[in-house]
């Protein structure tokens, strides 16, 4: 076998794998293939000293395995929901809380903090931002990760956050291309499909993806979406469509960076033609970068099957050429052998978690939680003895983008900073009817109520639950942890909050909005009575 076609291929994967530790079949595919890059999830991360041991000792490998160039390592770093980074961090908003804030520089500002905190973790890349217009209520996979409904907004925002976190010395990634916001299917799950025609695409979809390729984009990340205004090929998803990488992304939006696929693992892709095949079909679409984040057979699998064709000139290798020319060139741009400590121990840098981000970030949830409605409820004034009762939306469901292990019960927490007398009671929706009147009279001995919400669906008994506190007239303030759209299931009630993720420091900014004791101003980036 050719060795120098076998790296060649190999440059073109990212992939993943489980541990805090470089595991001994990484090591070796990192000597037998030269893998590109890798991919980060929380299954990874740790403390910011073990993060930054494992990206150490990548790159170790990488530098004896002959890398010319450092590895990439990337990790999807949107903040709010979709966030990897864990303990000993800053927690920074997420796109729809800075939305919310009316000011793209924040955009900028946070890009460029974020940055810092990835890089100085040995984290080169993130997968972000987000410039996906979510116009559609019922998108269950975009939501929140947007920066709002307007495509000049996101076109706006989506352009500070890129070069923020540039000028931090990160690689970025504009997703999901061309447009995930109006669709109502998780492509995780299955193939959605966005049928507007070419010239609606171009004003909404494509325009935020132009602002920030015309403004100096790294990479651009492909949607697994069909959009048979573009794909006349039925079912035929962005992601392997030539006419939408090579001729749209390519040719008409004159984009020469690197194009990367989404994972190939997802159902929207290995339900359809698979992961292996969807490799090659995605190189002859025009895309650079294969992700394949788990399964360590298909990432072999997939090396192998593209080198077959090759040596079988049943796929031309001119596509490999051009794709490595296009990613040494972001390389030689971002990534040099002496930017990486490959030497002893080196302790976390002091940017991690430092006073100026946390304040940054305090500052920019001020600006972005969103009183929607008050009619005279807040701000609360409670005596010392007075009892608070927060309700937890114990089963709120998770994006499968989300890290479960970051919807923490957060919202007692953070209302107990401000008042001691606190309680909690988790509601799910398999509550019985027994069990929502039992609430409701428990809630009776309270003096003030804390409704938390994660995305209400139709049928939700949070709904009904709801209903039975405003009819009891009792003081309660809702706080929509989430989606945005929730009081359109629950307009009755007279206080509702927007934090648009569950995150500490957002909650913790609601709570003292409610208790007067923080000045909030988010406006909502987004119609939330159509």
């Amino acid at each position: 076998m050719n060795k120098s076609l076998v790296k060649e291929v190999g440059k073109l994967l990212v992939i993943g794998f489980p541990g805090k530790e470089v595991p001994d079949y990484i090591r070796r595919m990192m000597h037998q293939y030269h893998i590109g890059g890798m991919i980060l999830f929380s299954r990874n991360i740790g403390t910011p000293e073990e993060v930054l041991r494992l990206t150490t000792d990548l790159q170790k490998e990488a530098k004896k395995a002959g890398y010319t160039h450092p590895l990439l390592i990337c990790v999807d770093q949107e903040n709010g929901v979709v966030r990897r980074l864990g303990e000993g961090t800053t927690i920074f908003p997420g796109a729809m809380a800075l939305g919310a804030t009316n000011n793209p520089k924040n955009a900028y500002h946070i890009g460029l903090a974020t940055a810092k905190e990835l890089k100085a973790l040995g984290i080169n890349w993130n997968l972000a931002p987000v410039l996906d217009v979510n116009n559609n209520p019922d998108n269950p996979v975009i939501g929140v990760r947007s920066f709002g409904e307007s495509a000049e907004m996101v076109a706006d925002f989506g352009r500070q956050m890129m070069q923020g976190m540039q000028d931090g010395g990160v690689i970025t990634t504009l997703k999901h291309f061309p447009g995930h916001g109006d669709t109502n299917v998780d492509s995780h799950l299955d193939l959605p499909v966005i049928s507007h025609h070419k010239e609606r695409l171009k004003k909404v979809e494509l325009l935020p993806f132009q602002t920030s390729i015309d403004a100096g984009a790294d990479t651009v990340m492909s949607a697994h979406v069909y959009f048979p205004a573009i794909e006349s090929k039925q079912g035929v998803p962005a992601t392997l469509s030539k006419k939408v990488i090579t001729e749209l992304l390519r040719t008409e939006l004159a984009f020469d960076g690197v194009v990367t696929t989404d994972c190939l693992e997802m159902r929207a892709i290995a339900n359809g033609v698979g992961t292996e095949q969807s490799a090659v079909e995605a190189i002859k679409a025009g895309v650079d970068l294969l992700i394949i984040s788990h399964t360590a057979n298909k990432q072999q699998d997939t090396i192998q099957k593209i080198i077959q064709l090759i040596e079988a000139n049943e796929l031309d290798r001119s596509f490999i050429t051009q794709s490595i020319r296009r990613i040494d060139s972001l390389k030689e741009k971002y990534l040099h052998w002496d930017d990486i400590q490959l030497v002893g121990e080196e302790a976390v840098p002091k940017v991690i978690n430092c006073k100026q981000h946390e304040e940054i970030a305090y500052q920019m949830y001020k600006e972005s939680i969103t009183v929607v409605k008050n009619e005279n409820v807040i701000p609360v004034s409670l005596k010392e003895k007075d009892r608070v009762l927060v309700l937890w939306p114990n089963d709120g469901g998770t994006m499968g983008v989300e890290d479960k292990r970051h919807t923490t019960h957060a919202l007692d927490e953070a209302v107990k900073s401000y008042h001691k007398e606190v309680d909690k009671i988790d509601v799910t929706d398999d509550m019985t009817a027994l069990d929502i009147e039992e609430i409701v009279a428990k809630a009776h001995h309270y003096d003030f109520i804390f409704v938390g919400t994660l995305t209400i669906t139709i049928g939700s008994k949070q709904v009904t639950l709801v209903e039975k506190l405003a009819k009891a007239q009792l003081s309660f303030v809702v706080i929509a942890m989430r989606s945005p759209y929730d009081l359109r299931y629950i307009p009755q009630v007279k206080a509702y909050i927007n934090t648009y993720e569950f995150t500490y420091p957002a909650l913790q900014v609601a709570a003292g909005a409610v208790f007067g004791k923080e000045k909030v101003s988010g406006t909502s980036p987004v119609t939330i009575f159509p």
